[in-house]
C-alpha cells in the first residue's frame, strides 16, 4: 500500500494545508473517494489513518485533507496551533477547498493517473464535513455519488438571541471552548456573514431538491451532537436519499481522538462497510 501523509496543496485565499493519500500502487485505475473532516477536526483525528487503510485495502485511492482554515499548519496539522486562521473559516473556503482537492485529483496532481478512474470520483464527509459533502456532491457533476456520516443538515448553526448575535456582530469575535483541547476558539463575524450572503447556496434542504445521484446518509441512533431526527428530515426532503441508521451510535461513530486501538471501533467499521456496499452498487 502507498501512503503519502502531509503533503502539501495550495488551499483556498492563499493558504496551503495538507492532505493525505492511500492506495495500491499497481497501475490500476480505481474509484477515489475524497473524506472530509468536521468542525474542530483534522484528517487524522481517530481513527481516520484505519479508514484510510480500509479503503485503500478494499481497491479504493482514498484522499483525506485538512480545510485549509480548519486551524492547523503544515508543520503541526494535528490540532489548532493557529487560531487567527480558524477565525478566517466559513462555509464557502471549505466548499472551495473541496473542489481544489477535486480539481487536483483529476489533474493527477495528488495521485498518478495511472491509478485512479477520475470518471469515478466520490466524496464522503463527517459531521459539518458531511453537510459540505452534501452540498458538493450535489452541485459538482463530477462527483458521482457521496456519503455522509453524522452529517449537520442545517448549515445555520447560529441560533443565537439577537443581543448575542448583535454582540458578535459588534466585538468581530465569537469564541467558544474546545472542551478536548481547553482552547477558547474564536469565530469572526465574517463567518455569520458569509452564511447570509450564500443562505440560499448553502441551504441543504433546498439543495436536496435538485438531487439526481446516490446518496447514502449514515446516522447514529445516538448522536448526541446531530440527532438522528436531524437525518430522518433529510430522507423526507427527497426519498430519493439512501438512509442507514446504526443502533446506538454517537456522533463519531465510536471514536474518539486520540484512538490508540488497531481496529476501528465496531460502529465505524459497521459504517464503512455500509459505505463500501453503496460505492460498490452499479
Amino acid at each position: 500500500m502507498k501512503i503519502n501523509k502531509n503533503k502539501t496543496y495550495q488551499g483556498s485565499r492563499e493558504r496551503q494545508s495538507v492532505y493525505d493519500t492511500f492506495y495500491k500502487e499497481n497501475g490500476t485505475k480505481k474509484p477515489v473517494l475524497i473524506f472530509s473532516h468536521g468542525f474542530k477536526g483534522f484528517k487524522d483525528h481517530g481513527c481516520f489513518d484505519l479508514m484510510a487503510k480500509f479503503w485503500a485495502e478494499n481497491d479504493f485511492a482514498f484522499i483525506k485533507f485538512n480545510f485549509s482554515y480548519n486551524g492547523g499548519t503544515l508543520e503541526q496539522p494535528i490540532d489548532f496551533p493557529e487560531l487567527e486562521a480558524f477565525a478566517e473559516n466559513n462555509y464557502t473556503t471549505e466548499l472551495n477547498d473541496l473542489e481544489i482537492i477535486i480539481d487536483k485529483t483529476i489533474g493527477g496532481e495528488l495521485i498518478p493517473l495511472e491509478e485512479i478512474d477520475p470518471n469515478r470520483i466520490y466524496l464522503m464527509g463527517h459531521s459539518r464535513g458531511g453537510g459540505i459533502t452534501i452540498l458538493k456532491g450535489i452541485e459538482d457533476a463530477r462527483v458521482k455519488k457521496f456519503v455522509s456520516l453524522g452529517a449537520i443538515t442545517d448549515m445555520n448553526r447560529f441560533h443565537y438571541p439577537e443581543a448575542a448575535l448583535l454582540h458578535w456582530k459588534t466585538t468581530g469575535v465569537h469564541h467558544f471552548e474546545n472542551t478536548r483541547t481547553k482552547q477558547m476558539m474564536p469565530l469572526n463575524y465574517q463567518f455569520y456573514q458569509d452564511y447570509i450572503d450564500h443562505e440560499d447556496q448553502l441551504s441543504i434542504q433546498k439543495q436536496i431538491q435538485h438531487l439526481h445521484k446516490p446518496y447514502l446518509n449514515i446516522h447514529g441512533s445516538a448522536d448526541e451532537t446531530v440527532v438522528v431526527a436531524e437525518a430522518k428530515a433529510i430522507k423526507d426532503w427527497n426519498n430519493n436519499v439512501e438512509l442507514q441508521i446504526i443502533e446506538g451510535g454517537n456522533h463519531a461513530f465510536g471514536s474518539a481522538h486520540p484512538w490508540n486501538e488497531a481496529k476501528m471501533p465496531s460502529h465505524f467499521q459497521q459504517a464503512m462497510e455500509i459505505a463500501l456496499t453503496f460505492f460498490q452498487k452499479d
